[in-house]
C-alpha cells in the first residue's frame, strides 16, 4: 500500500512540470487522481503512462481561471471516484517582470485569474465539499519565493503572496472541521512557466537580476512532488498553516 492508498485527489496544472510530477507520484502512492489542465492530449498521455500504477488517473481538461472549471473538477472527482480528499492548487503563470508603475491591465487580469482566482474558487469548492462529505481533507497550495522577495514582477509576486494568505486563513478558519491547508514556497524549478511570460520588461529585469543570481541551480520538479506528498498524506496529520520552503536554501540568501 502507498502513502495515499484510498485517497482521491485533484491536481491542477497537471500537464507538465510540477503538476505532472505530483500526479505521477500520487498515482504511484495509491491515490486516484483527477488531472486538470487545458492540454487534453498531454493529460491523456500522462494517464496512459500511469495505467499500471496502484492509483488511477482521470483526465479533466479545463481552464482553472474559470469558476466553472474549479467547481466542476471537484464534482467530477466525487462522481468518478466516489469521494474527495486532497486538492493541490498547482497551476500558475508568470508576469513579465514589470514593476508596479509599468504592469499592463491585461497581465494583471490574466495572472490573477490563474494564480489567485483559481485557487480561491477551488478552495471554496473544496472546503464545502469536504464538509458535505464529512472528510478531514487536505489542501496544498503551490506559492513561490516571489511572495517574499522581488524575484519577479509586482503582479506575480502579489499573486503568490495572496496564495500564502489564502492558505493560512483557510487553515485557521477550518481547523474545527479538521481540514488542513498548507503552502509550499517554491524556488526556481525546471518547468514551462517561463513560456507564459512573453517579452520581459528589461528595465525591471535588470533590477531583479541580482536577486535571481542568489538562487541555487534550478531544482527538479519531483522535489516539489515529494513535499506535496508529505503534506497531502496522513504523515502530516498535525501540520496545517505551514509555509514549507522548497527552494534549495534560497530563502536563506
Amino acid at each position: 500500500m502507498g502513502r495515499l492508498t484510498g485517497k482521491i485527489a485533484v491536481v491542477t496544472g497537471a500537464s507538465s512540470g510540477m503538476g505532472k510530477e505530483i500526479v505521477t507520484l500520487f498515482a504511484k502512492e495509491g491515490a486516484n487522481v483527477v488531472a486538470v489542465a487545458r492540454r487534453k492530449e498531454r493529460l491523456e498521455e500522462l494517464a496512459a503512462s500511469l495505467k499500471d500504477e496502484e492509483g488511477k488517473v482521470a483526465v479533466f481538461p479545463g481552464d482553472v481561471s474559470l469558476k466553472e472549471t474549479n467547481e466542476a473538477m471537484i464534482d467530477f472527482a466525487v462522481s468518478t471516484f466516489g469521494g474527495f480528499d486532497v486538492l493541490v492548487n498547482n497551476a500558475g503563470i508568470m508576469d513579465d517582470m514589470a514593476a508596479v508603475g509599468d504592469f499592463s491591465d491585461d497581465k494583471l487580469a490574466s495572472v490573477f485569474a490563474v494564480n489567485v482566482n483559481g485557487p480561491f474558487f477551488a478552495t471554496r469548492k473544496a472546503v464545502n465539499t469536504f464538509k458535505a462529505l464529512g472528510v478531514k481533507g487536505s489542501i496544498v497550495h503551490i506559492a513561490s519565493e516571489g511572495a517574499r522577495k522581488a524575484c519577479a514582477g509586482a503582479v506575480y509576486c502579489a499573486s503568490k503572496a495572496a496564495v500564502v494568505s489564502l492558505s493560512n486563513n483557510t487553515a485557521y478558519m477550518y481547523k474545527p472541521e479538521g481540514i488542513r491547508s498548507n503552502c509550499i514556497i517554491a524556488g526556481g524549478f525546471v518547468t514551462e512557466i517561463s513560456n507564459s511570460m512573453g517579452m520581459p520588461n528589461m528595465e525591471a529585469y535588470g533590477k531583479i537580476k541580482p536577486v535571481l543570481d542568489t538562487a541555487p541551480a534550478p531544482g527538479d520538479p519531483v522535489e516539489i512532488a515529494r513535499a506535496v506528498l508529505y503534506l497531502a498524506s496522513d504523515d502530516a496529520a498535525y501540520v496545517s498553516g505551514a509555509e514549507l520552503a522548497v527552494d534549495g536554501g534560497w530563502c536563506t540568501a
